[in-house]
């Protein structure tokens, strides 16, 4: 093995999935149609100045009116599994009361899609697109979100859980709380670190609140889970481990603990203690987050180097993090300006292996890349190195000992990357947004390969 994760000839085995990804609120377009209402994510973009071009996703991929053919184009390239996310919206259009019929109609044609070209649905119930309604009297920082959260998943699952193989309660709570309501920079744009607080407690606990719906509600015995964004810190300098302790709290453990532990770390609650007394933790809370899960679904993009510099700022997305100096981490960058080090999703599926020994499957790993059309093909050769590299380091892992059960590249299309807009491409199929047409890159060609013959190609 080399240092640089450019193994070839890796294999996996036969029942590892290969599947791709999206989210409805970056994919589906048709914002006003069919009886859907408003999200907090069309409310923010639609303001001035939170996206960048003033983008909205009011079209974006259209998916919403393409789905056959970008099915048909999935089946095409033989993923295995298809992870997409269920606009609330769209399904209980205001986040209460009645179901919208044609909502989960066009889920239901969606999943039943999927099945008839022999790819797994595993549906996220919440990617960050909440009912404006809910926000209005509060959004996340309100405890009353998280049960109208159960009662949608309930709603949600009894009409879609004889199908789908696998369930993901919320995505990347982390940046739903902390980018949301402390950094400001995600739907709904509040600068309120306190707020965030709470707001992440109560993610916790719309998730816990929804394991047992769905459990409840599905008949054909899925896999439940939930994803996190986990951040792979690493310290620099003297007392560089206290800073990676101080962030990994507020970053990592916030979700960890409580959803895997049944409690709140202490140095979170000690660290925090100035914004907050944890009040909106109330008497049996944590029972109830704390639910038995089938698997842990991990994001992955990049690592973190942290170091104690009095008087530096910290970071609006990490409460409590004054003190604390971000790094920048050497090249070569994705068009995010991540860095690419595949050495981090190692080290954190051997972590989360570790300390809580559940199936783990990679919901999300891809890059951005500026990509250019030349005689009609994109050839995206950094693309594939990124993929390559990021799925030797998963077969490292396992060769650890690591139970990882499957990899979703992000993301099936290029969509609208949230606060970036449109000027993010992070697909392995290239969508032309003046026409909607598809041109699937040289990853996804590449990426077929690997679903069928479950090894990592030589590199060409």
């Amino acid at each position: 093995m080399t240092d640089d994760y450019r193994d070839d000839g890796v294999e996996f085995p036969s029942g590892f999935l290969f599947g791709t990804a999206t989210a409805s609120y970056q994919v589906e377009g048709a914002v006003a149609e069919d009886g859907r209402t408003p999200s907090i994510w069309d409310t923010f973009s639609r303001t001035p100045g939170r996206v960048l071009g003033g983008d909205t996703g009011d079209v974006a991929d259209d998916h919403y009116h393409r789905w056959e053919s970008d099915l048909d184009l999935m089946a095409e390239l033989g993923v295995d599994a298809y992870r997409f996310s269920i606009a609330w919206p769209r399904v209980q259009p205001g986040g209460s009361g009645r179901v919208n019929d044609a909502g989960i109609a066009f889920y239901s044609r969606l999943v039943d899609g999927l099945l008839a070209r022999g790819i797994q649905p595993w549906a996220t119930l919440y990617h960050w697109d909440l009912p404006q309604e809910l926000e209005d009297v509060g959004g996340w920082t309100n405890r009353d979100t998280a049960s109208r959260f159960a009662e949608y998943s309930a709603r949600t699952v009894e009409a879609l859980g004889d199908r789908v193989a696998g369930w993901i309660t919320l995505n990347e709570p982390w940046c739903a709380a902390f980018l949301g309501y402390a950094a400001g920079i995600h739907a709904p744009g509040h600068r309120a670190p306190a707020a965030s607080l709470a707001a992440a407690h109560h993610l916790n606990l719309a998730h816990g609140l929804a394991v047992p719906e769905i459990r409840r509600a599905a008949t054909n015995d899925p896999a439940v889970a939930i994803t996190l964004n986990l951040h792979v810190v690493r310290p620099e300098g003297d007392g560089g481990e206290e800073a990676v302790r101080r962030v990994d709290a507020v970053g990592n453990r916030i979700f960890l603990d409580p959803v895997l532990h049944g409690r709140y770390p202490q140095d979170l609650l000690g660290d925090q203690s100035a914004l907050t007394d944890f009040s909106f933790v109330r008497p049996g809370d944590l029972e109830l987050i704390h639910q038995p899960i089938d698997q842990l679904g991990i994001n992955y993009y990049a690592t973190n180097r942290v170091r104690l510099q009095p008087g530096a700022p910290g970071q609006p997305m990490f409460p409590s993090t004054q003190g604390i100096d971000w790094l920048p981490e050497a090249g070569p960058l994705t068009d995010m300006g991540w860095n690419i080090d595949p050495s981090g999703l190692e080290e954190l599926l051997v972590r989360s292996h570790e300390e809580f020994g559940l199936p783990l499957v990679v919901t999300e790993n891809g890059a951005a890349f500026p990509d250019r059309v030349e005689g009609g093909a994109i050839h995206d050769a950094d693309r594939i190195d990124y993929l390559h590299r990021h799925l030797a380091a998963c077969r490292r892992a396992m060769d650890r000992g690591v139970d990882l059960r499957g990899y979703f590249v992000w993301s099936f299309l290029d969509n609208f990357e949230w606060a970036f807009g449109y000027s993010k491409r992070f697909g392995i199929v290239r969508v032309d947004y003046a026409t909607q047409q598809r041109i699937p890159k040289d990853s996804a060609r590449w990426y077929a390969e690997v679903a069928r013959e479950h090894v990592l190609p030589p590199r060409r």
